[in-house]
Order: C-alpha cells, then sequence, then structure tokens
C-alpha cells in the first residue's frame, strides 16, 4: 500500500452507522482511505479494486451469501468484516473472518478492525484469519473437505475457498506442506490431533 494508507471498504446504508464507524477509524489511524457501499450490489458493480478492509452489515447480505462468495474470491486477501445489527445465521456469519455487533465497544471495533489488519496485514498478505487458522488445524488433523464443513459447520463451498486462500497466503499447494506449515508456525502440535 501506498505510504501506508490502509483501504477500507464499508457496506453499510445506514449514515449513522457509516459516521461513527469513520470517526473512530480515523481517530485511531489517520492515513484511511475509506470508500462507503450502500448495498452489496453497489460494491460488486464497483469492478475490483485494490485489497484492503471490507466491513459490511449482515443485514444487507443476510440472503446474498452466494454473491458474498463470489466477491470474497475476488477480494480473496481482504479482510472481511461482518457488521452485526441483528440476529443473523450461523453460516452467513461463518463466511467472515470476524464479526462486531453494533453495540461494541469502540476498543472491540478498532481490536478487530485496523488495529489487527495494520499489525497483521500491512504488506503481508500471509496472516491467515482466524477461521483459515482452523481450516488449516483440520487439514492437518487430515480431515477431508465434507469432514471440516460439518465440523465447523460451514458449507464445502467455504471450505475450498478458505483452502485457495490458505495455500494463496503461504505459497503452499500440498496437503503435506500445509501440515509442515501449521507444525512450523505452532497453529498444531506434533502427536496431536486438532
Amino acid at each position: 500500500m501506498q505510504n501506508d494508507i490502509q483501504n477500507i471498504f464499508i457496506i453499510e446504508s445506514s449514515d449513522i452507522l457509516f459516521e461513527g464507524i469513520c470517526r473512530i477509524m480515523l481517530r485511531e489511524k489517520g492515513q484511511l482511505r475509506i470508500v462507503r457501499y450502500k448495498d452489496l450490489d453497489n460494491f460488486s458493480l464497483c469492478g475490483k479494486q485494490e485489497q484492503g478492509l471490507i466491513i459490511a452489515n449482515l443485514s444487507l447480505v443476510q440472503n446474498r451469501i452466494k454473491n458474498l462468495r463470489s466477491l470474497r474470491k475476488i477480494y480473496s486477501t481482504s479482510r472481511w468484516i461482518g457488521l452485526a445489527s441483528a440476529l443473523a445465521s450461523q453460516e452467513l456469519i461463518n463466511e467472515f473472518d470476524e464479526t462486531v455487533r453494533i453495540d461494541s465497544s469502540e476498543e472491540e471495533l478498532l481490536s478487530k478492525t485496523i488495529r489487527k489488519a495494520v499489525s497483521g496485514n500491512t504488506g503481508d498478505s500471509k496472516t491467515l484469519s482466524e477461521r483459515e487458522t482452523e481450516v488449516l488445524k483440520c487439514l492437518s488433523g487430515g480431515l477431508s473437505n465434507k469432514e471440516i464443513a460439518e465440523a465447523l459447520n460451514i458449507s464445502i463451498h467455504t471450505v475450498i475457498s478458505h483452502r485457495k486462500n490458505i495455500s494463496q497466503k503461504t505459497g503452499i499447494r500440498s496437503q503435506s506442506g500445509l501440515v509442515i506449515y501449521a507444525i512450523s508456525r505452532n497453529i498444531v502440535s506434533i502427536g496431536k490431533k486438532s
């Protein structure tokens, strides 16, 4: 990223929520490029942009999981944060790297968004999300895609998407190579199944 500017794409229809999120983030870190989209369709119509942090209100994507998965493939190295303003299905929540409730503290919002992105992803696409780490643990335990999907309560397509992201971030294509990677990073221990 040029000049350490972090790209943030916010998919939010509420002016109040959008303005509040922007003010909190800009107080934390001034070098931000924040772009707003009022719905998922506008975001998908914008064409491929730079990777960054994507915050989406779960209520705007609740019945659009297929579209969300397509966008996650396009923005595969972006960090996806779900903004929960109402009850959402577990399937939808599992599509995101993190979720933040609208009644969360400022500290929680910052720790799951800006601070994590800056500390974990600045120029380093190798940082695995929490969900990708869970998938890697299951892979290291010898589970198939179907078994991982059942264990994590996500779809097989989501497992495949996470596996692709893991391979992209690590540069490792083979399952045995990923197991060695997981052991060397202390994600799993030798002799213990995850």
